[in-house]
């Protein structure tokens, strides 16, 4: 990390004071926002542009100074830790929560443990509801999220619980970066307006989030762990980077993005588990889980739209002429994420002898499983006029040039 850029780096100092007086001197500089003035709902927006350029410490001072008691840092445990030493740097009380899914690694439990007397603090963690989790497992078994995509297990596990949480603070501050993952991450703000979630007044803009290390680089967090000698993840040194759930969480290869360690099974370019699910944007600026009650390529798409009837039919090899389909969910994001690129390689290959189609497959989920190779969302699949062969497309890669070229090698031209 350049560890050089931005007043807050007079962290290096080896006493305590002064790093605490340098944090003094250079907030005096950075735009504040008394209580009084968030009633007034702040520009928030025109805030996060003025601070874009203050370092990871003074964003963190600004959120701690502004908001007290009412804020709370998020903790995975993973290299997230940097907000617990920055926020430790400040000189100022501060609330630290995890989420404790029942699935984490051991490595993760010996990080809470390690990060609580490193910093003598308390980790207010929170838990699923029993039930809601006792009703999955007895239902789905133990690892449904590799057939069916992780969105419920997380809703249940990860994305409930922290909507609970929340409700209690006016603000939450997390570990976003911008260079995290390519596909949802790469526009983090240093502050927003929370886009998903509610905080303890209620209603749409409730809850402010903080993102103090979005203008940061993986290498230069863990400059700056090093240099400070915080506790981190075990895991780490063994090729992990995104720490997640045991299950859903890999090691991942040279120049992987690091996000591709989680969910590996699904898009690598949308991982999100719902905690973050406002960075998943469509076109109109709305959020995935927004638009998670809509249907996707709806009424005067390209796309045509199968029926239940039509699909027994594929199946049985009644087809004169090939489909190309991709079997859906409306709910799940990474159907969501395609829908823009589905849509234009339906008008781009009008009027060729394949057919670009849609099927809602997640109300007819043992059907497809058995006959046309659906395991996630989405699936897409090529059935060949005048056969019952089915050929599923093998790839994460979903942009209209990939696929276009794909149909070309099963179909012709």
């Amino acid at each position: 990390m350049m560890l050089t850029q931005g007043r807050a780096f007079a962290a290096q100092r080896p006493a305590v004071q002064q790093r605490r007086m340098a944090v003094r001197a250079n907030v005096a500089r950075v735009p504040q926002v008394n209580a009084a003035a968030v009633e007034a709902k702040p520009d928030w927006a025109g805030l996060a542009a003025e601070m874009d350029n203050k370092s990871p410490l003074e964003i963190m001072d600004h959120a701690l100074k502004t908001f007290g008691n009412d804020v709370a840092i998020a903790f995975s445990g993973a290299e997230d830790v940097a907000l617990i030493e920055y926020a430790h740097l400040t000189g100022r009380p501060y609330r630290v929560f995890s989420l404790d899914t029942g699935r984490l690694n051991p490595e993760t439990y010996q990080l809470f443990d390690a990060v609580e007397k490193h910093y003598k603090i308390r980790i207010e963690y929170t838990f699923p509801e029993a039930q809601e989790v006792m009703d999955l497992v007895r239902a789905k078994g133990l690892y449904s999220f590799y057939e069916d995509g992780h969105t419920e297990c997380c809703r249940i596990r990860k994305v409930k619980p922290l909507r609970k949480q929340l409700k209690v603070y006016k603000a939450w501050i997390t570990g976003q970066r911008k260079d995290q993952s390519p596909g949802t991450r790469t526009e983090v703000p240093v502050v927003q307006v929370d886009p998903v979630f509610e905080g303890v007044t209620g209603g749409p803009g409730s809850l402010i989030k903080y993102n103090p290390l979005s203008n940061m680089t993986s290498a230069e967090v863990w400059n700056f762990l090093r240099v400070m000698k915080v506790p981190t993840n075990k895991l780490h040194n063994c090729g992990y980077i995104s720490i997640g759930c045991e299950p859903c969480t890999r090691p991942v290869l040279p120049n992987q993005a690091e996000r591709e360690g989680r969910w590996w099974w699904e898009d690598a370019a949308a991982k999100e588990c719902g905690l973050h699910s406002g960075n998943i944007k469509k076109a109109d600026g709305t959020t995935e889980e927004r638009k998670a009650e809509r249907d996707l390529w709806p009424a005067g798409s390209a796309v045509a739209t199968l029926s239940k009837d039509e699909v027994r039919a594929l199946a049985a090899g009644e087809r004169s002429q090939g489909t190309l389909a991709v079997l859906y969910a409306p709910w799940c994001p990474f159907c969501q994420a395609m829908e823009a690129n589905f849509e234009e390689l339906a008008k781009h290959m009008t009027g060729h002898k394949v057919r670009v189609a849609k099927y809602q497959a997640d109300i007819d989920r043992e059907f497809c499983n058995e006959n046309l190779q659906l395991k996630t969302f989405p699936t897409i699949v090529y059935l060949p006029p005048n056969s019952k062969q089915v050929i599923k497309y093998p790839s994460e890669r979903r942009d209209v040039d990939t696929l276009s070229m794909w149909v070309k090698t099963v179909a012709g031209q």
